[in-house]
């Protein structure tokens, strides 16, 4: 769509939404963390570091996906375009939620109170960098007769992510987004109930990779399957997170009741 600002290379629209997503999910969780009685200080650098460990977790879960693709081109993990490229979210969750443990434990934040203060704030966080993506056009759809079929036309799209030009395609980064908008709804009412910590987090995992496991399936696959079979990875991580996530969710409603 509109993948350079102004039309400078140097300004591409992708790195300003992401900037902007990441701004707006620190104030919120900020916000929830003054409101739930935690250290606002404390959460703001949990989230500093969460960000750093999410962009190098997306990097590394990229390259394990496709990793006989990297094997033979070595040269290709650092390379600029690896460097530009988003990678996968679920390794940056990953990253992010293993950082999140160790930061907690040594600032002595509450786990599940805090995580639950961060689930709507990265639900909406990834809404906003999902507009980043539509408007770079990665993560692109496969080919779509739909009246809703999105056509890329402008050629820096295609040098800068590698998305077909002139094919109706499913917009696959407007679907995800709005599913993240939705669920930061729900997420941003619930908190505000009565809840037992955890609750949150883990309805945000149930919802978030409910949507993914879906939206999946409209997706055209950069990266090669680490698994193979019918699913693709994410799929098969969407499948143990809700799994995770509808467990905990269980167990703090017959908890709180």
């Amino acid at each position: 769509m509109y993948p350079e600002i102004f039309h400078l290379s140097y300004f591409p629209t992708y790195g300003a939404l992401v900037a902007i997503a990441f701004l707006v999910a620190l104030w919120m969780a900020g916000r929830l963390a003054v409101r739930a009685g935690l250290n606002s200080d404390a959460v703001t650098n949990l989230g500093i570091y969460c960000a750093l460990a999410a962009i190098a977790g997306a990097k590394v879960m990229m390259i394990l996906v496709d990793l006989p693709y990297y094997i033979r081109h070595a040269g290709e993990i650092f390379s600029l375009s690896t460097l530009r490229a988003g990678g996968v979210f679920y390794g940056g969750l990953i990253a992010a939620l293993a950082v999140s443990w160790w930061y907690m434990r040594r600032t002595r934040l509450p786990l599940w109170k805090t995580a639950d203060v961060f689930a709507p704030a990265i639900a909406l966080g990834h809404g906003i960098g999902r507009l980043g993506c539509f408007s770079a056009g990665c993560c692109w759809g496969v080919r779509s007769s739909l009246p809703w079929a999105v056509t890329f036309t402008n050629p820096a799209a295609k040098d800068l992510v590698g998305v077909p030009l002139n094919v109706p395609l499913h917009p696959t980064q407007l679907y995800e987004s709005f599913a993240e908008f939705l669920i930061f709804g729900i997420l941003y009412w619930r908190i505000h109930k009565a809840h037992r910590p955890g609750a949150i987090i883990s309805l945000y995992l149930i919802l978030y990779s409910t949507a993914r496991f879906i939206v999946e399936f409209f997706r055209y696959h950069e990266q090669g399957n680490l698994w193979g079979g019918p699913l693709d990875t994410s799929q098969w991580i969407s499948i143990l997170l809700v799994l995770a996530g509808a467990a905990y969710f269980v167990r703090s409603r017959q908890v709180l009741e």
